[in-house]
């Protein structure tokens, strides 16, 4: 493979919503100028390759090679990302996998590799899900969880997925089946220290985390800072605090990989001069179990009932989002294993603890994702950083897993 074409390509695109105030970074939301300037170069990257390019009615951007040792009908492999970031995200989050997985294809065209499949690049819309959907768009309506209609239907609150994609003129036809690939291969920035840690230059997914949301409401009484003794208080944000530290107790007891999180509080009326009298939370559990999952809800849910007895609140709750965790392809993970055997490149096995499209496309195909090392474990941030070399690295394994699953002798 050609390390500095990877590299050019990850560079360029960095510039597509490219921070003023930061060396790295960028902000790339589905249906702006930075999203239109990103899937327009991506194709014509996929054009220069030779690729067969469609896209699909929710922006979906697809990129087939099949070369004259492949059937043309036959189910082919897959392998990409995205190209959209949060707000004030990393350059690598995302378009590695989409590039690294083109680069792949590059490196099989100049290397006279012969599969007997064809192999389609792919960028899914909206991973991130920071404008329209909650995350996982484009692989959702790919494997069918949503249907085109409602997703073009949604909204930011100001203009529709469909109008978005108009815009941009990256809106086509027909729905992008993730069910016709014999496979689905993944390369992403680990998010996290352990290969780092490690020194591996590549980790193979073992299982990608659950994920469940659950809405919590306390309720106590607001009252004048000064007058209210302290003994008279039913201050909200007081019992709500007992209950962050709950939350943080029970993930480290239940699970070596379990993790629970209250990332969002809204203190009411939320005045210097008034006890909390009203507060809302959104907490966030994951792990690799969906049993663990479950007991750190219920665990949770129990802290709400002392709460309620020991402070005198009265509280509300509600599960609104739930995500299983999901167990990638023993055919797939055994290819990746394989080919860095074959380069003499060192994997390990890991957990993700992110969600990522892989999800999706697992449920009705083949899939396995690879990792490749994040700088102090740093994403989602402009900081965050792959030296170029573990770049390269990663990618060579995902194009040896792509030729073995493409029936490719290498």
């Amino acid at each position: 493979m050609d390390r500095d074409r990877l590299r050019k390509d990850i560079k360029a695109n960095a510039e597509f919503g490219a921070l003023d105030d930061a060396e790295h970074g960028r902000t790339v939301l589905t249906g702006t100028e930075a999203n239109r300037q990103a899937r327009e170069y991506f194709v014509e990257r996929l054009e220069d390759a030779g690729l067969d390019v469609r896209m699909d009615a929710v922006g979906n951007i697809a990129g087939r090679w099949t070369p004259e040792s492949a059937d043309p009908d036959a189910a082919p492999v897959a392998a990409g990302s995205h190209l959209d970031s949060v707000p004030e995200g990393g350059i690598f989050d995302g378009p590695l996998g989409v590039y690294s997985a083109l680069e792949a294809v590059r490196a099989m065209q100049d290397s006279g590799i012969e599969p007997t499949r064809p192999v389609d690049v792919v960028s899914f819309t909206e991973e991130e899900g920071q404008r329209f959907a909650s995350g996982l768009l484009g692989s959702s309506v790919a494997v069918g969880e949503r249907s085109v209609d409602d997703a073009l239907a949604l909204t930011d609150g100001r203009t529709t997925l469909a109008d978005a994609l108009d815009s941009m003129g990256f809106r086509g036809e027909g729905r992008l089946d993730a069910s016709e690939w014999d496979s689905w291969l993944e390369l992403h920035v680990e998010q996290s220290r352990r290969l780092e840690r490690a020194d591996v230059s590549v980790g193979v997914v073992t299982t990608i985390t659950g994920i469940t949301h659950c809405d919590v409401e306390v309720r106590g009484e607001a009252n004048h800072a000064g007058a209210t003794p302290m003994a008279e208080r039913t201050d909200a944000l007081v019992a709500s605090g007992e209950f962050v530290q709950d939350v943080e107790r029970a993930a480290n007891e239940v699970s070596e990989t379990a993790v629970g999180t209250v990332g969002k509080i809204d203190a009411r009326p939320n005045a210097t001069n008034v006890v909390p009298g009203t507060v809302t939370m959104g907490v966030d559990i994951r792990d690799v179990e969906y049993e663990s999952m479950n007991e750190l809800v219920s665990r949770a849910e129990e802290s709400l009932t002392i709460l309620e007895s020991v402070r005198g609140v009265e509280t509300a709750h509600s599960r609104d989002f739930v995500l299983e965790p999901t167990d990638m392809s023993e055919r797939c993970r055994e290819a990746v294993h394989e080919a860095g055997e074959k380069s003499e490149i060192e994997t390990l096995d890991l957990h993700s603890g992110a969600a990522h499209d892989t999800m999706h496309v697992a449920d009705v195909t083949d899939a396995a994702m690879l990792f490749a090392p994040s700088r102090d474990g740093i994403s989602h941030n402009p900081a965050e950083w792959t030296d170029w070399e573990d770049c390269a690295t990663a990618t060579r394994v995902l194009a040896g897993g792509i030729a073995t699953l493409a029936g490719a002798q290498f």
